[in-house]
């Protein structure tokens, strides 16, 4: 028996079988199949998720064969993409295409199914999370169906599934919003902590997209601002790129965890000598070689979405707790902002959002320091990312979605024997 395990190492699973479909014949097959025994399924993406999420002591089905881009309509301007093919693989194919998505986050190594089946988001722009740009997508419900929903049928399962934490169905192929290609306009820079926060509301204003970087334990933070152009590219140069991206920001950074984790009374040093060494900096590139990053330095993670209006006010207590704590963070904290969204298990659902997201390398204890910032955060309204750390559970959970019941009336509906269930879902969704 096989053991499949997260990215980050926090969960694995022991499946009582796996499969490899290469094609929808093959997840129904599966998926039948599991019904009939009265066992589980899961088609886990490439394991970014940092809850159990994807587990399964069932029927794992591995995705790798599910690849690839099947579907142009430059009318409509969609693609459709099969549920395994990684971020990554989609990206690079839509620049031959001349097209882009209009936002994403910042690891491409996620399948496209996994990335919107939890959330993952961008900031700024019109719309911030993948899931927000789904306009059609294809699945197997629990009783073996092949679904197809989209803007004219099957509309509520097309509001839910986009973002459906994998309880919906094994879903095949998801068709997404696309734009012609643009450049993006980078520029990186350090910034004093006063500065930062009081200015940034104004910055995220002025640009398109802007994100900002706090090195606890310093007043420091690197603050990220990028605008869209049809400007011809202007891409670092390949020594600035190595230098930046592979020396400094993985190998130099993994060592400076590894020196932090073993002398932590050293972390504050260390963060200020990190912050200073990430200079100024601008490019212009097509948008996923700005949007994302290459990340070899593994980590744990929680991340939440609180009301716009209280981001900087959360952002301001976490560092306050931060300074009057013993804990040794070695780990730069993210703020990012979303535009509100329409999908119902969305943390952006009908509100603008910021979103804080707190790290530890994969080595370090993160519970004290996740359990007290994550206190911070639900103070304020907050709603976790759905595959990332968090405490919270079906109870506290639905009455901060209002369209929670409408969700998990699809659910019911589409997976009545729990055929896609595991302990994660019973834990935030209930049963």
């Amino acid at each position: 028996m096989s053991t499949w395990t997260s990215w980050a190492g926090l969960s694995s699973c022991s499946p009582a079988q796996e499969r490899l479909p290469v094609d929808v014949d093959d997840v129904v097959a599966a998926v039948t199949d599991a019904a009939a025994r009265g066992a589980h399924v899961k088609m886990p993406g490439s394991g970014h998720s940092f809850s159990d999420i994807a587990l399964t002591d069932g029927t794992l089905l591995r995705p790798t064969a599910l690849t690839g881009v099947v579907g142009v309509d430059r009318g409509a301007m969609t693609v459709t993409a099969l549920a395994g093919t990684t971020l990554r693989e989609l990206n690079a194919t839509l620049v031959r295409l001349g097209l882009s998505l209009h936002n994403m986050g910042d690891v491409e190594d996620q399948t496209v199914a996994g990335a919107i089946s939890t959330g993952t988001h961008g900031t700024g722009g019109v719309k911030a999370s993948l899931s927000a740009q789904v306009v059609g997508l294809e699945l197997v419900t629990g009783t073996g169906e092949v679904l197809r929903a989209d803007r004219t049928q099957h509309t509520d399962v097309l509001e839910v599934a986009r973002l459906g934490l994998g309880a919906m169905g094994v879903l095949t192929s998801v068709t997404l919003e696309v734009e012609p290609l643009f450049r993006l306009e980078a520029h990186e820079r350090p910034i004093r902590w006063d500065e930062a926060v009081a200015g940034f509301d104004d910055l995220a204003t002025q640009h398109h997209h802007a994100e900002m970087y706090w090195f606890p334990h310093t007043d420091r933070l690197l603050l990220k601002a990028n605008d869209r152009t049809t400007d011809d590219p202007e891409p670092l140069s390949r020594l600035r790129e190595w230098w930046d991206d592979e020396l400094l920001s993985n190998r130099v950074f993994d060592l400076v965890n590894r020196v932090g984790n073993a002398r932590p009374s050293l972390v504050p040093r260390l963060n200020a000598v990190s912050a200073r060494a990430l200079g100024e900096r601008r490019y212009r590139d097509v948008p996923h070689r700005v949007f994302t990053t290459r990340r070899t330095v593994r980590f744990r993670e929680m991340e939440y979405a609180v009301p716009r209006a209280a981001g900087l006010s959360a952002l301001a207590e976490v560092r306050a707790l931060v300074e009057r704590s013993g804990w040794r963070i070695g780990f730069p904290l993210e703020y990012r902002v979303a535009p509100a969204d329409d999908v119902p298990l969305s943390p952006a659902h009908d509100r603008d959002v910021a979103w804080i997201a707190v790290h530890v390398n994969a080595a370090a204890d993160h519970t004290d320091y996740f359990a007290g910032v994550e206190a911070v955060l639900r103070a304020h309204d907050g709603r976790p990312h759905w595959g990332k750390l968090h405490t919270r559970e079906a109870a506290d959970l639905a009455p901060a979605y209002p369209r929670w019941k409408d969700a998990l009336a699809v659910r019911d509906r589409l997976d009545p024997e729990r055929v896609f269930g595991n302990a994660y879902l019973e834990r935030v969704l209930g049963d």
